[in-house]
């Protein structure tokens, strides 16, 4: 009750102020995942062979004739960038919590923003736990796929800012329920197939580590293969939305969904021809985060929770405990 109380003295945070905390939610999960791609291309991911301290005895690099300065700053930086997410996602739960107080109706948008800084944590401990395995395939795979659940679960943040409580009424045919779950899965399953080609290349993290043994040309026809099952979806998606006459604004979503998913198959195709280069490896990664923020936006715009009740404090204060 102490700590609802401090809450309750901040100001309340305005509709421009909560979109803006949310959009630096997505930017910063989304650019964690990237900045985690170049430590891995650059052959930096033992750069601090300990966590979470970066040498024994020192929680900064510090010059080591095993591993190069550059290396070891580069996995530094994608530590410190931690501390920027955790940092956000903090200001996301106290923008939310100062709101609920405020409007008690607003449970749901304060249980989406306490996502936020519990997700960190948890990939905080998976990435300590990638280090001490000396960056197996499998710890980084499961490493990186928190942070495409993250920016999922930002997205709806941002959107439970913009919207209110009431129960959601869907915008598309009741037909579009199980396809809209066929696309998530079939990207679930695509960004999944992703890690399991990136652990069988050749940008492991560093020169020594133990790569996945499988064919990387099977593993990349999978991987297309989910992109196509995911593209079907969005055909089937489309025709479904023609014969209904959906609202103008979900065609925006749509298109935006496949522009990014192309663009990414593009991408994907280039990358595989030319070898694997490390800048179109981390761009490809960045694509994965774009298409998965435009695939959740998507899904969010599919339903409507009616009109925003807090945009503005409430007109006689209601202090209540937060859960």
């Amino acid at each position: 009750m102490q700590l609802s109380s401090l809450v309750g003295r901040l100001p309340y945070p305005s509709q421009a102020l909560q979109r803006a905390l949310a959009i630096a939610a997505i930017v910063t999960q989304a650019g964690i995942g990237l900045t985690g791609s170049i430590v891995r291309v650059t052959g930096s991911g033992l750069g601090c062979p300990t966590w979470p301290q970066c040498f024994p005895g020192s929680m900064v690099p510090v010059k080591h004739p095993e591993y190069a300065t550059l290396n070891q700053w580069i996995e530094y930086g994608n530590r410190l960038l931690t501390v920027v997410v955790v940092f956000v996602a903090a200001l996301c739960v106290l923008a939310a919590w100062r709101v609920y107080l405020d409007h008690p109706s607003r449970k749901r948008l304060l249980r989406l923003a306490w996502i936020m800084p519990a997700g960190v944590v948890a990939q905080a401990v998976i990435g300590g736990i990638t280090v001490l395995a000396d960056l197996l395939w499998w710890t980084v795979a499961l490493h990186f796929l928190p942070s495409t659940a993250l920016v999922w679960t930002s997205v709806v943040l941002l959107r439970a800012f913009n919207e209110g409580d009431e129960p959601p009424r869907p915008r598309v045919p009741r037909a579009s329920r199980p396809v809209l779950w066929a696309l998530v899965a079939s990207l679930a399953g695509l960004i999944v197939a992703g890690t399991v080609v990136t652990g069988a290349g050749p940008h492991g993290g560093d020169p020594d580590v133990e790569r996945l043994d499988a064919p990387i040309e099977t593993l990349t026809v999978i991987h297309a293969a989910f992109l196509y099952v995911f593209l079907a979806v969005l055909v089937v998606l489309g025709i479904q939305w023609y014969r209904a006459r959906v609202e103008k604004t979900l065609w925006m979503y749509y298109a935006t969904v496949w522009g990014i998913a192309l663009a990414q198959g593009l991408l994907g195709v280039v990358q595989y021809r030319l070898g694997i280069p490390e800048l179109l490896v981390s761009l490809h990664v960045l694509g994965s985060m774009l298409i998965v923020a435009a695939t959740s936006a998507l899904w969010c715009a599919t339903r409507d929770r009616g009109p925003v009740v807090s945009a503005a404090p409430a007109p006689e204060r209601h202090t209540v405990g937060a859960a």
